[in-house]
């Protein structure tokens, strides 16, 4: 595995402590406070971060590691976040379930060949993807709540 893929795979493996850091000290009121209507609270990020790890992201690759260009579906954050009351949901709980399923993501995606890495799925509103893209669209997404959180 080229040390690219293995930078992203330590990366990866680092959100859920990063994410524990960030909201450790956070009161309850504070973890469940959004700054706009248009934003998650803390709490609501570490859900989604959870659900998106098991239900879009650990999918995507088994299917994609087991299936002929397989197309893969968006994964509906704000909706799923509704129907699920997020806001309603432990923080610690969630966060240990999200440190879980990184963790299990990470280590199987470790044990690929660069033959496995390259497999491609068609990802709804993005196209073509390979599991390396794919690593790299975590990365981002990752990011993007990283830095929502550090502002929480």
């Amino acid at each position: 595995m080229d040390s690219e893929i293995n930078k992203l795979l330590d990366l990866l493996e680092q959100t859920p402590e990063i994410i524990s850091g960030q909201v450790v000290s956070l009161s309850e009121a504070e973890v469940r406070c959004r700054k706009a209507d248009d934003y998650f609270s803390a709490l609501e990020d570490v859900c989604h971060l959870r659900d998106l790890e098991v239900e879009g992201y650990a999918v995507r690759i088994d299917r994609i590691l087991n299936e002929e260009q397989p197309v893969l579906g968006d994964f509906d954050g704000g909706r799923i976040a509704i129907e699920r009351d997020y806001n309603s949901q432990d923080i610690r709980h969630a966060l240990d379930a999200f440190t879980l399923a990184r963790k299990q993501n990470v280590a199987r995606l470790r044990s690929l060949t660069p033959e496995q890495l390259a497999r491609e799925g068609v990802l709804e509103g993005v196209g073509h993807v390979s599991l390396k893209r794919l690593l790299l669209l975590m990365r981002e997404h990752d990011e993007g709540h990283l830095q929502t959180l550090a502002s929480s």
